[in-house]
């Protein structure tokens, strides 16, 4: 008899969402404005430490709404990261910008932030308009804000951070999703807390959500009937799947305990395996959002690959870092500065189941594969 999947991040959900659902529900409160919608903004605000808050049907959707509030536009480049989701870089050619990518530093996978200085300083001498950088939490851990922050500023440069993959993780003790003009999150179904689909966009400026509210709301007119002077997207969440967010977030530290501690264990199992290590979290801010491990063959004999090969004979669910943005066909064209980072870590690195909803029996049977695997190495 096979044995159940073990997925690498399924929802982890329970009665206190249901809860908070079924109260929604019996008060036919379903459409895309409710007190459900404005109590999830409120309550991650407070959590995140910003001053405001906008609800979205995606994290996709925020990052565009974010390029639209900054002005990005035609005639524009915005600096990406090349180790991320489509959907960062998508969001900037929405607008009608130029995606142009920057390699990663090899500890974490995040943004290298002296080959970001560089490439501003050629952009700036080649009179290319910047029209911000947006850095990226790969996995749960926090780029390097400290440096970067102070790098964008000097460059007149705004930044906007992709935390989509980072609630609850910190950088020297500050929130993810507080750096920057803005800040965007992902409740996305495998994201840390989930409202099915969703997003959030996160900023000091209450001006600039205010404008990205009426941009997300069809952009219409305060009037009685429906007057609207310049385009707007459909981009507001569901009452009934904030009224998920809200149960989600009450049990979010919990939630992030559990990813941790599934961390630990692996940090433990490969802790005397040659050429393996784990990827980013290296100050203990991550949210341990996709534990990651980073296998140099050379050195251990064997491949990420081949890990991942003999984990799927036994159901369970493993993946590869992702695709650098820059050697995918659809952005083939695109400007890059790379320094061979993003590309080695799609080649050794293997994320590995990391969900709080996993029990101790599939996690036992994770780690137990693992070993076997070592073993026979």
């Amino acid at each position: 008899m096979t044995a159940d999947p073990v997925y690498l991040s399924p929802p982890d959900l329970g009665p206190v969402e249901e809860a908070y659902l079924l109260a929604a529900f019996r008060a036919r409160q379903v459409g895309p404005f409710g007190p459900d919608i404005t109590a999830l903004e409120h309550a991650t605000a407070e959590r995140v430490g910003t001053r405001a808050a906008l609800a979205t049907s995606s994290g996709t959707a925020a990052l565009h709404l974010a390029m639209l509030g900054l002005g990005v536009g035609p005639g524009q480049v915005v600096v990406v990261p090349t180790l991320t989701f489509a959907a960062t870089a998508n969001a900037v050619a929405y607008t009608g910008a130029r995606p142009v990518f920057v390699d990663c530093d090899e500890e974490t996978g995040n943004l290298d932030v002296p080959l970001l200085a560089a490439l501003l300083a050629r952009l700036r001498a080649a009179g290319t308009p910047v029209g911000a950088v947006m850095s990226v939490d790969l996995f749960g851990t926090c780029a390097d804000y400290t440096s970067l922050l102070p790098v964008c500023a000097a460059a007149g440069v705004p930044v906007i951070e992709d935390a989509a993959e980072s609630l609850g993780a910190t950088h020297r003790g500050r929130p993810a999703g507080s750096f920057g003009r803005a800040a965007v999150l992902s409740f996305q179904h495998n994201k840390i807390m989930t409202t099915s689909s969703g997003g959030m966009l996160l900023s000091d400026d209450e001006a600039f959500v205010a404008r990205c509210r009426y941009l997300a709301a069809q952009a219409r007119q305060p009037v009685v009937h429906y007057e609207h002077t310049e385009v707007g997207y459909n981009y507001r969440p569901s009452n009934l799947l904030a009224a998920v967010g809200r149960g989600q977030l009450h049990r979010l530290d919990g939630m992030l305990v559990r990813r941790r501690l599934l961390r630990e264990r692996y940090a433990k199992l490969f802790a005397t395996v040659p050429g393996v290590r784990l990827l980013g979290d290296d100050d203990g801010g991550g949210n341990c959002w996709m534990s990651t491990v980073v296998v140099d063959p050379a050195r251990a004999g064997w491949q990420a690959a081949d890990l991942a090969a003999a984990l799927a004979l036994d159901e369970i669910e493993t993946r590869p870092v992702f695709k650098p943005m820059h050697l995918q066909p659809v952005y083939a064209d695109a400007p890059a500065s790379v320094t061979g980072v993003a590309e080695r870590l799609f080649d050794t690195g293997l994320i590995l189941p990391s969900g709080s909803a996993l029990d101790e029996r599939q996690i036992d049977r994770v780690c137990g594969a693992v070993e076997q695997f070592l073993d026979r190495r």
